[in-house]
């Protein structure tokens, strides 16, 4: 299994950097699925009854339900699973981040395949034995670990090929992890269609189908990776020079054992989570939001969401999916556009428009929807996404401005941390202000509206925390000393090839057929994806 060592995957001279971020969309678009989870709720909710759910008995307790194999689980038990998917992705890249640096992406991406998809072939075991506990361990747990290593997997290699575009780097590759389930969803669906019988759902056997797809793409992108030589730099590219228009961007190194310390850490931390806060409780309300905020007036007929007839919920269920897939093609396009403007603006500046343009914004929605001016309450959002989106693929390059890039993928998955308190808190706290305000008896079409005013709050708090970032003091960068010996345990050859541990480098020169291979492979799955969106959200317009 040498070929799998970090030495054996640094490229000659005659590699093109271009090779990369097709590997790592590879992986990104198959663990981005995490977000399509969902799609596979509604079948497991019958897989007993098959046509109709068959409900556990009443006085049957959590745990009991939890091992029953003779009845339905209820979607609230199968909603665990996203918890579980944002807690151990946080969690697993911080625990695993500091290995992932010496291991190498290789290794990394590997194990995140091993991981993400023998999870859902442990999966599919629990749905056919009918145990929820087996699903949860699968692709909740494991699945999880796969789902943290492949995130982080590529950034600190990206940004050491693309010292020049850093931002643009990273958002290539987690616009994947947006673009997973535009891909994954309507996969599962035909699938889940193609296997439905009499006595299944079709459930189990398409967690088994989409785990060989996607341990195939992945492995493909893992074997596909390569890290530049130590100083390679591109061609005609000089590094800036440290002066008062880029102070924010410094030349040396933090190790990643010293940045719980560090008050600039903390700072983006904060950042990330009120900005993802904010953010995933909209994405995953967005779908009963609309149809409750805007009612009869989707269709074009007088009366509120509770007056209307089954087959005008049906009419306004389709304008609310196209809805939710709008905010999905903002949140995928946000990451990239938004993380490659950044190389111009400068990471701080952009944070300063994604949180100050999303508190105005935030904050005159309520506006929109009293005033019932739907095409400017879609727009809205559709920014607010873009900025989510853009916030999670922008970080990587602030953390590497910062800190240095040695061990910016290790950073990185600590600083993921954020984005587990805030996948559990942001869910949670739009949902129970919405079942506040109903119990207290507010209109479906307002109770809305302080939980905007509350997420205009949460970014006023990141734009304070994000104001607040300095440059680092000089006492938190590695020594010479220090960092020579992280290169060394991290196999760094320089770029003449004298030191590391003497893994042979190909000189060959990529061929441009081969790039545009690569590209097409993630391409165009990924424009299929879209198309598909596109023709849901076009209801919208109509």
């Amino acid at each position: 299994m040498s070929f799998l060592d970090k030495d054996r995957t640094i490229a000659g001279p005659g590699f093109s950097r271009w090779l990369v971020p097709p590997a790592a969309l590879a992986i990104h678009l198959c663990i981005g699925m995490a977000y399509g989870f969902s799609v596979f709720w509604l079948p497991l909710s019958k897989a007993i009854g098959i046509s109709k759910s068959l409900a556990c008995a009443p006085e049957m307790g959590f745990l009991a339900q939890v091992f029953a194999s003779d009845c339905d689980w209820k979607i609230s038990m199968l909603g665990w699973m996203y918890t579980l998917f944002f807690v151990l992705l946080g969690s697993s890249a911080a625990v695993f981040g500091g290995w992932l640096e010496h291991a190498g992406p290789r290794k990394a991406g590997v194990v995140a395949a091993i991981c993400w998809c023998g999870g859902m072939v442990i999966s599919a075991i629990g749905i056919k034995t009918h145990q929820i506990w087996l699903m949860w361990l699968g692709s909740g747990v494991i699945g999880g670990i796969g789902l943290g290593l492949g995130y982080i997997s590529p950034v600190s290699t990206l940004i050491k090929w693309f010292p020049d575009r850093r931002g643009m780097a990273t958002g290539m590759a987690i616009m994947g992890f947006g673009g997973g389930a535009m891909i994954g969803a309507p996969l599962a669906d035909k699938l889940m269609k193609y296997f439905a019988t009499p006595t299944s759902v079709g459930v189990y056997e398409t967690f088994l189908t989409m785990a060989v797809i996607y341990f195939i793409f992945m492995m493909g992108g893992a074997l596909s990776y390569r890290v530049p030589a130590s100083g390679w730099k591109p061609a005609g590219w000089t590094p800036p020079v440290n002066q008062a228009a880029n102070a924010m961007i410094t030349r040396r190194h933090v190790h990643v054992s010293k940045v719980w310390g560090i008050p600039q850490f903390w700072l983006l931390w904060g950042v990330l989570c009120l900005n993802v806060t904010a953010g995933i409780g909209i994405l995953g309300m967005s779908s009963p939001l609309i149809q409750e905020v805007f009612g009869g007036r989707l269709i074009g007929v007088d009366g509120g969401f509770a007056s209307l007839t089954p087959a005008q919920l049906g009419q306004t269920a389709a304008i609310a999916a196209g809805f939710t897939g709008l905010l999905s093609l903002f949140n995928i396009g946000g990451r990239f556009f938004w993380a490659s403007i950044s190389d111009y603006l400068g990471r701080k500046n952009t944070y300063f428009i994604f949180l100050g343009l999303g508190l105005l914004l935030y904050a005159f929605i309520p506006s929109m929807a009293h005033a019932g001016n739907l095409p400017l309450f879609v727009a809205f959002f559709c920014i607010i996404l873009s900025m989510y989106g853009g916030g999670f693929a922008t970080v990587p390059a602030y953390l590497a401005d910062l800190f240095g890039t040695q061990m910016v993928g290790a950073i990185h998955g600590r600083l993921l941390t954020a984005w587990s308190v805030a996948g559990v808190f942001g869910p949670v706290l739009v949902t129970y202000i919405r079942e506040y305000q109903l119990a207290h008896g507010v209109p479906k079409a307002q109770v809305y509206d302080v939980t905007m005013y509350i997420l205009a709050g949460i970014v006023a708090l990141g734009l304070l925390c994000n104001a607040l970032v300095r440059p680092v003091a000089d006492k938190h960068f590695m020594s010479e000393a220090e960092l020579a010996e992280e290169k060394r345990l991290a196999h760094d050859r320089d770029i003449n090839g004298s030191s590391g541990t003497g893994g042979a480098v190909s000189t060959s020169v990529t061929s441009p057929v081969a790039i545009a291979l690569a590209w097409a492979v993630v391409g165009i799955p990924l424009a299929i994806g879209i198309w598909i969106t596109l023709q849901k959200a076009v209801v919208l317009f109509h």
